[in-house]
């Protein structure tokens, strides 16, 4: 897949931006805060409908803007395809392919790429939160109708969580609460998908992890991923271990059920839903240790690194589109020299890579295609090498 052009109104500092791209390397230089990052930004968030920075769209909007409006032109092959989005600041956000009006959760279908930035350090070294959301943006890439099963399951979830607040006002204990009885169905059908999907998903990304962290790090130990599952008797958010029952044999959907059952009145107490994959977490190792607390700086950038590059080869060899456009978002400034030559040797490799950078000599030279320069939201020219 190629981006092959980009226009930006009132997003994040552009006023207004057009870009042409093509094939190959693409650098964006600038020095920091003039909008390299805001640009790559924008067109990955076709792929996540998100952004790689704030859990929010607001802060994408301008200043001053109630919407901003990105498009695009991807060709894959010989189909060109058409995509805009309309990101509003207050209110639902709209989309286009084609000039037909569609879902934003359907735009991921047209569009796959995958971003790695300095934030993504937080993935390895943060908490819980940012590994589900890494893994469910990349699920929502391979597999589009995820998006709206958990889109339908955080609903339910919110809905369930207002319903055991108001019970815990009220004082309610025990198996009082019967009504709670039809969120918990819709929970476990819902949640059983994600869980089930997440699974396969990280089983799949597990060689191809291996394989780039190795690459990466030179190393002769390899990155390993697996999950750490609340229905299992887990619960990562409140750092417990897992319990030594016979429940890791039954299906997904019976320890979903079973754990609900016995975390009834903790639930209850505490007015929130305590099982189910919002308390699921990602659990990653290097030399057989959680990288979170026992990896070094440089360890924990590669394994960071190595999750993306694992993700964009996991979809490339599973894509119709082609190759993921991937992008590197300040990232060479970051690395020593061995580590950077690496990664360029990998990246050079894929159909379209976009490059940012504050200073173009940090860019290996076999990275050094098309350079766009940007200097305060305004793309001041283009050199094609």
């Amino acid at each position: 897949m190629i981006v092959e052009h980009v226009s930006l109104v009132d997003f994040r500092n552009y006023a207004a931006a057009d870009v042409a791209l093509g094939p190959g390397p693409q650098v964006f230089i600038g020095r920091n805060g003039q909008g390299k990052t805001n640009l790559a930004e924008a067109v990955a968030y076709f792929a996540t409908v998100g952004s790689h920075r704030v859990s929010s769209d607001a802060p994408m909007v301008r200043d001053g803007a109630d919407a901003a409006i990105v498009r695009t032109r991807l060709a894959h092959g010989e189909r060109h395809v058409g995509l805009e989005v309309q990101i509003n600041r207050q209110g639902p956000n709209k989309a286009r392919v084609n000039g037909a009006n569609v879902r934003p959760s359907e735009l991921p279908r047209y569009a796959q790429v995958v971003l790695f930035a300095p934030e993504d350090l937080q993935i390895v070294r943060g908490d819980p939160s940012g590994r589900r959301r890494f893994i469910d943006q990349l699920l929502a890439q391979r597999t589009p109708r995820m998006s709206a099963v958990l889109a339908d399951y955080d609903r339910v979830l919110r809905q369930r969580n207002a319903l055991l607040k108001s019970a815990r006002a009220r004082g309610v204990k025990g198996d009082a609460l019967s009504t709670l009885d039809v969120w918990d169905d819709k929970l476990v059908s819902l949640g059983t998908q994600v869980i089930e999907a997440r699974l396969a998903l990280a089983s799949d990304l597990a060689q191809p992890l291996a394989d780039a962290y190795t690459v990466i790090a030179g190393a002769d130990h390899s990155a390993e991923l697996e999950w750490a599952l609340s229905v299992r008797g887990v619960d990562p958010e409140d750092g417990e271990d897992a319990d030594d029952d016979d429940s890791v044999d039954a299906s997904i959907t019976d320890m979903f059920r079973q754990a609900l059952a016995s975390r009834r009145t903790a639930e209850l107490d505490r007015g929130m839903t305590l099982v189910g994959p919002h308390r699921d977490d990602l659990l990653l190792r290097v030399r057989g240790l959680p990288v979170r607390g026992y990896a070094s700086h440089g360890e924990s950038w590669s394994v960071a690194l190595a999750l993306r590059l694992a993700s964009a080869e996991l979809l490339r060899a599973e894509s119709l589109l082609g190759d993921p456009v991937l992008i590197l978002d300040d990232v060479f400034a970051e690395l020593d020299a061995e580590r950077r030559a690496r990664l360029a040797d990998i990246a050079a490799g894929f159909e379209q890579v976009i490059v940012t950078a504050a200073v173009e000599q940090d860019v290996p030279a076999n990275l050094r295609g098309r350079v766009i320069r940007i200097e305060a939201g305004t793309i001041l020219g283009t050199e094609d090498a």
